[in-house]
């Protein structure tokens, strides 16, 4: 009997060790590669994923798939895909608060939600000075459990991620205190604010300016003593012809870009070091938007490619938070 092709696309995982689609662009990078590990394809048929999320206590990984309206499920034990919550307002970014729970952006609701332990869905915030959001799009939350995420407009430029609208408001980055209520805009002046996340120390807040000209950028900003003003604007990276998304921070201040976009070979992962230098490389047969590390000893490279999520073990763990 003939065995069923689990790769009809031609996609094939590497027989090869070390894997050739993890590269080094500077000498640095070795020590994060291991031998032995190479990339996996753990689930594919979707039309968009985005907003990775490791729950290490279940075993099992969440994203979104944007428009099929869809957040799904990967369980580390058997390796099932389903669906975990459908519909789900077209959301986009995920992350954990510090109690463990899941926050997420909407792009239907155009809100900020929490996922509480009973499975009820609490509303942490949809306007700002009594206008509507416009489709927040990344989320991470700071040690002093404040949650902080950007809001562009495209998930209401049309109906594929959302449903068509007119914006109320700017494209602003805000920080939310959850207990309060009380949110406030920490940048205003980014051409499409995307990714974004802290450093390890949650000095350095980065963020991607995914419509900046004539390329797109991901800047730096330093958090001042407060842990809520911003200053410092820099540019940290010119991504040239690349397209970065989502990102987030390992232990030792590395950035693990999602890359792509127009020209196939820029499909992937960009990882940079903290002063920007490109050190690293993880080639991808789809472009990736977003990725989150997890697994047991949160060193697994969880990413979320297009149609298809694929997973790296790495020889880093990713930093709190993400």
């Amino acid at each position: 009997m003939k065995t069923k092709d689990p790769y009809p696309d031609g996609w094939k995982p590497t027989t090869r060790y070390p894997d050739p689609a993890v590269e080094s662009l500077d000498p640095s990078f070795d020590k994060y590669r291991l031998p032995s590990a190479g990339i996996e394809r753990l689930a594919t048929g979707m039309r968009w994923c985005e907003g990775p999320v490791w729950f290490g206590d279940a075993r099992h990984l969440l994203w979104s798939d944007i428009p099929n309206n869809r957040i799904m499920r990967w369980t580390e034990e058997t390796g099932h895909v389903s669906e975990y919550r459908s519909p789900s307002n077209f959301a986009n970014g995920h992350t954990r608060d510090r109690q463990g729970r899941l926050v997420s952006c909407e792009h239907g609701g155009r809100r900020i939600t929490r996922t509480e332990y009973d499975g009820t869905i609490t509303t942490l915030m949809d306007n700002f000075e009594g206008k509507r959001l416009n489709s927040p799009n990344d989320i991470v939350v700071k040690s002093d459990g404040s949650v902080w995420f950007s809001d562009p407009v495209f998930g209401i430029s049309g109906n594929y991620e959302g449903y068509k609208s007119e914006p109320e408001i700017a494209q602003n980055v805000y920080c939310l205190d959850p207990e309060t209520g009380e949110a406030i805009v920490v940048a205003d002046d980014i051409l499409g604010p995307n990714g974004l996340c802290f450093s390890p120390d949650e000095s350095i807040l980065y963020i991607v300016e995914s419509r900046g000209i004539p390329n797109r950028k991901i800047l730096a900003f330093d958090l001042g003593k407060d842990g809520r003003t911003l200053s410092t604007k820099r540019v940290l990276i010119d991504a040239g012809p690349g397209t970065p998304d989502g990102m987030r921070c390992d232990v030792d201040g590395n950035l693990w870009c999602g890359w792509g976009m127009g020209d196939p070979e820029l499909d992937g992962v960009m990882i940079f070091a903290p002063d920007g230098r490109p050190i690293g490389r993880i080639a991808l047969p789809e472009r990736c938007a977003n990725l989150c590390f997890g697994g047991r000893a949160n060193s697994r490279l969880f990413m979320a490619a297009s149609q298809s999520i694929y997973a790296l073990y790495v020889n880093v763990a990713g930093a709190p938070g993400g």
